[in-house]
């Protein structure tokens, strides 16, 4: 059996793939590094690790599993700055992905975004796509990017932009076809569905998923369990 680690483990794509991944009977152990107590503070299968993100090598042991599950990310509203964000949705998911290189780890799976590009003139966007980049550079022996559009869900923490984003998308989702699919909401649970999934493959190098490629094979894959 396996083991692995997840970092994000409190929002609302890490608390399912945590919970997907004690229920998968594929780990016999599954590490979350988090800056609090997460709600798996009392599963057995579960370590929990407090650490210091800005200091991870600290804990450079904990990256000692065979698949790595990055889901970390926040708004730039939560942030409170585009420095900040970029610390959280760049710098840290890269520091994971080193440690996890240097300790061995066969799997790197990580959410980014739909549209990311370095090379865009949308900050969000800029970040995710330098992140995405980044990764690729650091040639992860297996690295799955996923991209999913508007995330669709419960949170643990209330985000206003979102949630009227998606209240307005719900209602207009017959309107994402053709070219427009890859843009139509996708369930935060599919995304970890198919992360969890993905980490069963033996495929080498990089793989990325656009949303309408997860919405997919989320609901395919639901529909099986």
């Amino acid at each position: 059996m396996k083991t692995a680690l997840v970092a994000g483990s409190t929002g609302l794509v890490g608390e399912q793939v945590v919970r997907q991944l004690v229920k998968s009977n594929h780990y016999k152990k599954i590490i979350v590094i988090a800056r609090r107590k997460t709600a798996f503070y009392d599963e057995p299968l579960v370590e929990e690790r407090m650490v210091t993100f800005d200091e991870l090598e600290k804990d450079a042991e904990s990256f000692q599993v065979d698949d790595v599950f990055n889901c970390l990310g926040t708004t730039i509203k939560k942030a409170k700055s585009k420095a900040q964000f970029e610390k959280v949705d760049y710098d840290y998911p890269l520091s994971i992905a080193r440690l996890a290189k240097d300790q061995g780890a066969k799997r790197f799976l990580t959410v980014s975004a739909i549209g990311a590009d370095p090379e865009s003139s949308f900050f969000y966007n800029k970040v995710k796509g330098r992140l995405e980049e980044a990764l690729i550079m650091l040639k992860l022996p297996s690295l799955h990017i996923l991209r999913p559009s508007l995330l669709l869900g419960s949170r643990n923490e209330f985000r206003p932009g979102e949630k009227a984003a998606e209240w307005i998308g719900k209602p207009l989702s017959f309107a994402f076809i053709g070219p427009l699919e890859k843009y139509k909401p996708v369930k935060g649970i599919d995304v970890a569905t198919v992360m969890c999934a993905l980490a069963q493959e033996e495929s080498l190098g990089v793989h990325i998923y656009e949303s309408n490629q997860i919405r997919h094979l989320g609901n395919v894959l639901n529909k099986r369990k």
